[in-house]
Order: structure tokens, then sequence, then C-alpha cells
């Protein structure tokens, strides 16, 4: 999404170039195999490991971290060197979209227009904020300090990470559009006056 709004938004004569198929296809697949590769050694590291505390986590999907607290070894200094590796990629990920961000900052305050510089900001800050949103919970959910785990708090990380932004995103990327604008601002006006 960055990267589209980047070529969007300062390169508008080369899109067509820049994000054709070929890179699309190029780009997907970047992001599937690093997240399959990832989530593989995360799953060998934690599979891996003996569980001596039942098997009933207090979470809604099996997360790495709940496992983890079942375990009867030490096996978090290796899960350890896996979040590391983890985090180097989420940081360059979000490096990278923070550039293009930069970017596109820089070319949406040069538009003459108030509307147009309106528009781009807004599904740029919405992008942004979900990107951040996900990145933040999921850092703190893997990096807190055991001291201060619930259960309670585990569960709400968890649902602000794996809930929230893909819920969202449908919602950003459609806003764009007058139609179903109009449409919410009906059911609004409905609900808020009958």
């Amino acid at each position: 999404m960055a990267y589209d709004r980047y070529v969007a938004i300062c390169k508008p004569l080369h899109y067509g170039t820049l994000l054709g198929s070929r890179a699309c296809v190029h780009m997907a697949a970047a992001a599937w195999g690093s997240a399959f590769i990832n989530s593989l050694l995360h799953t060998a590291s934690t599979f891996s490991v003996p569980l001596f505390q039942g098997n009933a986590l207090d979470q809604f999907f099996c997360e790495i971290p709940q496992i983890l607290k079942l375990s009867c070894s030490d096996a978090y200094l290796r899960e350890f060197g896996l979040v590391l590796i983890s985090l180097f990629g989420v940081s360059l990920c979000f490096l990278f979209i923070m550039l293009s961000y930069v970017q596109i900052f820089r070319t949406v305050l040069r538009i003459p227009s108030e509307q147009g510089r309106h528009r781009a900001f807004a599904t740029s800050l919405l992008h942004l904020a979900v990107v951040s949103l996900f990145i933040s919970t999921g850092m703190f959910a893997y990096l807190k300090p055991s001291s201060i785990s619930s259960p309670s708090l585990d569960l709400l990380v968890a649902i602000l990470y794996s809930v929230v932004p893909p819920a969202v995103n449908p919602l950003i990327y459609s806003m764009r559009n007058q139609e179903l604008k109009d449409f919410l601002w009906k059911v609004a006006q409905m609900t808020l006056f009958h």
C-alpha cells in the first residue's frame, strides 16, 4: 500500500509501468514468501518444545508466546533469536513505509489545491495509522516482559493486532468510493434520526 500510494502521488505518470502486473506479482510473492518462511521457523521452533503444563491456551488462537508459557524447557532463548530476526524484517518494512510516506507528504504539501492535499493525506494517514497499530501492538505482544502479562491484556493486544487492522483495511480502501460514502452517510442519518 505504501509503495502504491508513493507511485500514485509522487510518480503518477509512471504508475502503469512501475506498478504493472509483474511488479505486483513480485511484491506479493516477496510478502507471502517472507511471511511463510518466518512462520515456518517460528512453528518449527515452537512445536519442538515439550509441553508439561497442559495444552489449554488463554487465547482465542494459537499464538507463540502463549504456547511458550506452557513449555517446561527453556525455549525462550531460541524463540528470542527468531523474534529478533522477525523484528529486523518488520523494522525494514516499517522503515520502507516511513520513507515512502515522507516522500508522499513532501509531494502532497506541494499540491496547490486544498482538496487534492486533503484527499492524498486522508488515505495516506489512515493507512499509516493501521500499519502503526498493527506493528506497535504486535511488537508489544511479543516483546513485553512476562511480569506485566495477564490473560486479559494478552487477549486485548492479540485482538488489536489480529482483528482490527484486517477489519479496517477494506474501509480505508473503499472510503475513496463516493457511493460508499453516500451510503454510510444515509445509514448514519437513519440511525441517528429514527
